[in-house]
C-alpha cells in the first residue's frame, strides 16, 4: 500500500466550531481602563498600612517625652507588625476562597479600628499606651493582605507587559508610606529640649498636641480609603486580562504542601526574607540605632526616608526594565545583593570608628544607609515575579503571603533580639553587624 498525499477535503476537520476561531480568539483577554482606580485603592492603603506601622520610630525621643515610653515600648509597637502577621494563613485563605475584595475590606477594617484606637485622647498615660499599643496590633493585622496581594492584584486585572510594573507598584508602595513616616514625624512633632540637635523649648503639652494631630490624620484619611472600596472594589474583572490569568489553579490545601516541600522555592524564599525583614525592622528603629552617632531625630527621618524612596523608585524602574527582557532575574538580583552587601559593610566600618579609625560623618551614614536601602527595598518586586514564575500554577497570593511571612518572622526575630538580649549602647552595632553579614551570598540559586 503506497503513501498517498492527502487532499483538502480530507484535511477539513470532523467536528466544525459554531463559531470561527478568528471570532471567538480576541474575547479571551481583555483588559479594563478601570485596572489604575483598582491599583490606585490598593497602593494607597499600602501606604497608610506603612505609614501607621512606622509612626512612632520616627518620634521616638518626642513619644519618649509625651507618653513615658521607654526604648523597649518604641521597638515592640514596630514588633506589632510581624505579630500581626501570625494568623497569615487564616488570610491567605480568604483570599483564595472568597476573593481580593473580602480580604481587603477586612484589612482595611482592621486599620480604621487600629487608627481609631491609638487616637482616643485619654489622660492616663497607663491606658493610652495600651490604646497605642493595641491599635498597632490591629494595624498589623492587615500585613497579611496589603504586603502579599500585589502580585495577585497584577496578575488578575494586567496584561503580561505591565504586570512586573503594577507588582511593583503595589508591593513597594507600602514602603513609600513607612518612608513618609520618616519624613512627615520629625517635621511635625519637634523634639524635646536637649536633644541632638534641638535649640527651641517644646513644651510636653504642644508635642502632645502635634502628635494628636497626625494621629487623627491618619484615621481620617484611612477611613476615607475604607468607603472607597466598601462603595468600588471589584475582586476581578469581567473578562480576564490574559490566558494566564484565566487559567486553572491549584487549591489552597494542595498549593501549601507543594510550597513547602519545593526546595529550590524554600532556597529562594530565604534569599528573600532574611535580607528584606532585617532591613524592615532595622528602618523601623533606625532613629534609636542612630542616636548614639550623635544623629538628630530630623536628619535620621531623612535618613530613613530617602533610603526607602531610592529603594522604591529603583525598584520600578528594574520591575519595568524586567517587562521588556525576560530572563535575567537571577542576574539582577545577584548584583543588586553585591551592592548592598559593599553599602553594609561600609556602614558597619563606619559605626565602629573606635576600631577602624574611619571617620563618621552625616554624608558617610547618610550614603551608606541610603545605598543599603536602594538594594534591598528594590530587590522586592524582582523577587515576587521570581516567586511566580518558580511555582506557578499555585495562586500568587498563596505564593507571596508564604514569603511575606517568613519576612516578617525575621523582622521579629531581630526585633526581639534588640529588645530583650541587647543594651542601647550596642543596638548601632548589633544591627549593622547583622545587615552586613546577612547581605553576603545571598543569590537566588540557579
Amino acid at each position: 500500500m503506497g503513501a498517498v498525499e492527502s487532499t483538502e477535503g480530507e484535511r477539513e476537520p470532523l467536528l466544525v466550531p459554531s463559531q470561527p476561531a478568528t471570532n471567538t480568539q480576541p474575547g479571551l483577554s481583555r483588559v479594563y481602563g478601570r485596572r489604575w482606580f483598582v491599583l490606585t485603592m490598593f497602593s494607597l492603603l499600602g501606604f497608610m498600612q506603612g505609614l501607621v506601622w512606622n509612626t512612632w520610630g520616627p518620634i521616638q525621643i518626642s513619644a519618649k517625652h509625651v507618653f513615658e515610653f521607654s526604648s523597649t515600648d518604641i521597638a515592640v509597637l514596630v514588633m506589632w507588625g510581624p505579630v500581626g502577621y501570625l494568623p497569615w494563613l487564616l488570610f491567605m485563605w480568604l483570599m483564595d476562597k472568597k476573593g481580593l475584595r473580602a480580604s481587603l475590606l477586612l484589612s482595611a477594617f482592621f486599620m480604621v479600628l487600629g487608627a481609631a484606637l491609638r487616637s482616643v485622647p485619654l489622660k492616663d498615660l497607663y491606658y493610652r499606651r495600651w490604646m497605642i499599643h493595641g491599635g498597632q496590633l490591629l494595624n498589623g493585622l492587615a500585613g497579611p493582605t496589603i504586603m502579599s496581594a500585589g502580585p495577585l492584584l497584577s496578575t488578575t486585572w494586567f496584561a503580561p507587559d505591565q504586570r512586573a510594573t503594577a507588582t511593583a507598584i503595589a508591593s513597594l508602595i507600602g514602603y513609600l508610606g513607612s518612608a513618609c513616616a520618616f519624613l512627615i514625624g520629625p517635621l511635625a512633632v519637634p523634639a524635646p529640649n536637649g536633644t541632638v540637635g534641638s535649640t527651641v523649648y517644646w513644651n510636653q503639652n504642644h508635642i502632645r498636641d502635634r502628635i494628636q494631630f497626625v494621629l487623627y490624620a491618619e484615621v481620617g484619611m484611612i477611613a476615607a480609603l475604607f468607603v472607597a472600596v466598601l462603595f468600588y472594589f471589584p475582586s476581578r474583572p469581567p473578562v480576564p486580562p490574559s490566558v494566564a490569568a484565566a487559567s486553572q489553579r491549584l487549591s489552597y490545601r494542595s498549593s501549601i504542601c507543594r510550597l513547602l516541600s519545593n526546595m529550590r522555592f524554600l532556597m529562594v524564599a530565604l534569599a528573600y526574607s532574611v535580607p528584606t525583614g532585617v532591613i524592615a525592622g532595622w528602618a523601623g528603629v533606625l532613629d534609636m540605632i542612630l542616636t548614639p552617632a550623635k544623629v538628630s531625630q530630623v536628619d535620621a527621618g531623612w535618613i530613613g526616608f530617602w533610603s526607602i524612596v531610592g529603594g522604591c523608585v529603583f525598584g520600578v524602574a528594574m520591575a519595568r526594565f524586567a517587562d521588556y527582557i525576560r530572563g535575567m532575574l537571577k542576574l539582577i538580583l545577584v548584583l543588586m545583593f553585591a551592592g548592598a552587601s559593599l553599602a553594609a559593610t561600609w556602614f558597619t566600618l563606619t559605626c565602629l570608628t573606635r576600631l577602624t579609625h574611619l571617620p563618621s560623618t552625616t554624608a558617610t551614614l547618610y550614603t551608606s544607609c541610603i545605598l543599603v536601602g536602594i538594594f534591598i527595598n528594590s530587590s522586592v518586586p524582582i523577587f515576587l515575579e521570581l516567586f511566580i514564575e518558580t511555582v506557578y500554577p499555585v495562586p500568587e497570593g498563596i505564593t507571596c503571603g508564604v514569603v511575606t511571612f517568613l519576612s516578617n518572622l525575621f523582622t521579629g526575630l531581630l526585633l526581639f533580639c534588640l529588645t530583650f538580649y541587647f543594651t542601647a549602647a550596642l543596638w548601632m552595632g548589633a544591627v549593622s553587624g547583622v545587615l552586613s553579614s546577612i547581605s553576603t551570598g545571598k543569590s537566588c540559586p540557579g
